[in-house]
């Protein structure tokens, strides 16, 4: 009902729908990291980034009875009662759980780029200006991705060094996350320290690109110091919970302050 709701008041729908894999380092693993599957809507001036399943749980979350039906679901499909006492296990039932927090806006038409996420433990959103990446065209190196012809680009934006391919049969000037300025659809990404995003699906679709739930909750930041908080709560996460909850925690992970620019996809903050 949230969603039809929101719906409702959304006038930009998408012609495209792709979804992408987005791999990335972690602490745990600086080798193989993690990845994380991703929806990307656009149509010929706009474009969104986010992951299904986490705005499903912001559309819950979003009202108060929402919030206390997905608690029941998790509840129901995790917890159980045993003589020892009450268990909690993710793996045995297939609840909606949000693990991404990232929502990226692209306005063609505004010069505009608008970030939601959240940094450290505040939800923050901020924007930036759309003309920031500039690409050198490699004509002679092409791959092809899902069926599609694509040529190779290369750039440079907020600290890292991207090999991009994109699709001149889809016309649309966009790519995963932040990337675009092509003559075409960026299927392919990969930048130094890691990161990638690989197309693994894509189909037309008039589907509505939904503003973000719960706008209210998100203060205006600015990019480098959102990417510097993060850092730090990142590095200082056993002390935050002790100052917040006000509790003494006498075991330090070992992860804790290992955390550095390696591990951001953006590192030109400091």
């Amino acid at each position: 009902m949230c969603l039809v709701a929101v719906a409702a008041v959304a006038e930009e729908k998408a012609d495209i729908m792709v979804s992408y894999r987005y791999q990335y380092p972690t602490v745990q693993d600086s080798v193989n990291g993690k990845s994380v599957n991703m929806t990307f809507l656009c149509n010929s001036s706009k474009a969104k980034y986010f992951n299904t399943m986490s705005e499903y749980c912001d559309s819950l979350t979003s009202t108060p009875d929402g919030k206390k039906r997905l608690r029941e679901i998790q509840m129901a499909a995790w917890v159980s009662m045993t003589p020892e006492g009450i268990t909690v296990d993710k793996s045995k039932g297939n609840a909606p759980e949000k693990k991404v927090n990232t929502y990226i806006f692209t306005d063609a038409d505004k010069n505009e780029i608008t970030v939601f996420d959240k940094f450290g433990d505040e939800l923050r959103t901020y924007s930036e200006p759309f003309n920031e990446q500039q690409w050198e065209i490699s004509g002679d190196s092409t791959t092809t991705v899902l069926g599609y012809d694509c040529i190779m680009a290369t750039g440079h934006y907020h600290g890292r060094d991207w090999h991009v391919w994109f699709a001149p049969e889809l016309p649309v000037s966009f790519g995963p996350w932040k990337l675009h300025g092509l003559p075409g659809l960026i299927l392919r990404a990969e930048a130094d320290g890691g990161f990638a995003f690989e197309a693994t699906g894509i189909e037309k679709s008039d589907r509505p690109m939904l503003p973000v739930y719960s706008r209210d909750d998100y203060a205006d930041t600015e990019r480098r110091k959102a990417l510097a908080d993060e850092e730090y709560a990142q590095k200082n996460a056993l002390k935050l919970l002790q100052a917040k909850y006000g509790i003494t925690i006498t075991s330090l992970s070992a992860e804790e302050r290992k955390y550095d620019k390696r591990y951001a996809i953006e590192c030109d903050y400091e």
